[in-house]
């Protein structure tokens, strides 16, 4: 008896090791394969609409309740349910009606309470005129928008904030915002309000750009920045150095990480995207500004890393 004790007291306390670490990878292959598949659904929805602009009202007043704006919630009953199985639109008052919490945790650990219910919320740097030592002023203008809500058949809660008057990229030159190039922005929770409302977990976002040919991408970042400041030839091999199941973002990658740069904690630094002009000149984002920057190849800049 006493050895059948014994024999189950060390069942018992392996168990208890290895249970938490089994149930956590189990978990990430869930959402790996969860978030694989939305994708592909957002990807083939959003291919399917003939433009990204143009839905809604959105009328300035003298501040946010007075002011008419339907847009995103448009966006999503004359846009996405023609081409997207939804169950569940939830307005900009009721997105806990459609499982959207209203704490998340962020890819570096921290909180953030409440959930962003607009797009000024979602960034402050969606709407400004700045002014740069080496490009002059450049100016873009955009008015704030309320998010808005859906579910889909498979599960999950989505909040869609939304562009209506967002731009391709004809006239650009190379100091010119990222900003006005996204239509839409999906913050994802893959199975509602359950937990662990967790950013690169069971939380993450899709960034829709350009309203015509639009390229839909959903970057996944690593934790932290690159340890070294690379030129853009050798970043490629910077992130495999960081981790072997890395790449770098291309500039639409690293613009949807800028757009939701507090989801995932990204620092105000220059980064290095993998999209290149020409043999010699690469494009940077500026993550303090949104401007993407044309940068000699052989310079030095910060890398943010994202997943295979």
């Amino acid at each position: 008896m006493a050895e059948i004790l014994l024999s189950l007291t060390i069942i018992g306390v392996v168990a208890a090791i290895t249970l938490p670490s089994l149930t956590g990878n189990i978990n990430e292959r869930t959402w790996n394969t969860q978030r694989k598949a939305l994708y592909a659904r957002m990807s083939q929805a959003i291919s399917l609409m003939p433009a990204l602009n143009g839905y809604g009202t959105l009328i300035e007043g003298e501040d946010s309740t007075s002011a008419q704006d339907n847009a995103a919630e448009t966006f999503i009953t004359a846009g996405l349910t023609k081409v997207l199985k939804i169950n569940n639109i939830c307005d900009n008052e009721h997105l806990s009606d459609c499982g959207i919490t209203n704490s998340i945790t962020t890819l570096a650990g921290s909180s953030i309470t409440p959930f962003p219910t607009t797009l000024f919320e979602l960034n402050d740097k969606f709407n400004g005129t700045l002014s740069d030592v080496i490009g002059g002023i450049h100016y873009y203008s955009q008015i704030n928008t309320k998010a808005a809500a859906f579910e889909t058949q498979n599960g999950e809660s989505i909040v869609v904030y939304y562009n209506p008057n967002c731009t391709g990229l004809l006239n650009d030159n190379s100091y010119s915002f990222m900003q006005p190039k996204m239509c839409a922005n999906f913050i994802y929770d893959l199975n509602g309000n359950k937990g662990p409302n967790t950013v690169g977990k069971d939380i993450g976002f899709i960034s829709a750009l350009y309203p015509s040919d639009s390229i839909v991408v959903a970057p996944i970042p690593l934790n932290t920045n690159a340890s070294t400041t690379p030129s853009q030839k050798i970043s490629g091999k910077t992130c495999l150095e960081q981790d072997n199941e890395s790449r770098m973002p291309n500039l639409e990658e690293l613009s949807s990480m800028y757009y939701n740069q507090k989801l995932i904690d990204l620092e105000g630094k220059t980064y290095w995207s993998s999209s290149v002009e020409d043999v010699s000149n690469g494009w940077c984002l500026r993550s303090s500004t949104g401007q993407k920057v044309l940068f000699p190849r052989e310079g030095v800049q910060n890398i943010r890393c994202i997943k295979r």
